[in-house]
């Protein structure tokens, strides 16, 4: 593990993302509250925060930090078929909280498709990525536009011609 001792204490912020994709037919049942094991968003909100204070136990190497704040936004996108996840962790501390959010982020993710497992097992996870983060001697990051799956293909056929007569 990294020895953080001489680091100085700083406000550090990380903001996470991750989409999970699934049919519109289960989608409905997520929201009309009709997944047998429960309500999938509060539960998924509750597992990515308490995933969130695990991370120094789940990762190694990874510093078990006293967290002082933890945000997690489930987002139904009904044009897509998918809930977006979005987390933001803050810490005064001496290390930054990226892993916890990108944690929060997978794990509430992972939730969701185990309480929906049963009646869809096509689900996808995936665009799990850092969106921010801020504080202590790297400074601030901040991800351009996240370019979706679908767009990043429709740039290639843009791009190739061959391609865009398809």
């Amino acid at each position: 593990m990294v020895d953080v001792t001489a680091k100085d204490q700083t406000i550090r912020k990380a903001k996470a993302r991750g989409i999970v994709k699934m049919d519109s037919r289960t989608l409905k049942l997520i929201e009309k509250g009709q997944i047998a094991k429960g309500n999938v968003l509060t539960t998924a909100k509750i597992a990515g925060i308490m995933a969130a204070k695990k991370t120094g136990e789940l990762i190694p190497l990874c510093h078990p930090l006293e967290l002082t704040g933890i945000d997690i936004t489930l987002n139904i996108d009904h044009k897509n078929s998918q809930i977006v996840i979005e987390t933001q962790v803050q810490i005064a501390g001496k290390t930054g909280v990226e892993m916890e959010a990108l944690t929060a982020v997978s794990i509430a993710a992972l939730t969701i498709y185990d309480m929906c497992k049963a009646v869809n097992k096509k689900i996808v996870i995936g665009e799990i990525m850092l969106l921010e983060k801020s504080g202590g001697k790297s400074g601030t990051f901040i991800r351009e536009t996240p370019i979706s799956i679908t767009k990043f293909r429709e740039i290639g056929k843009l791009n190739n011609p061959a391609k865009r007569r398809a």
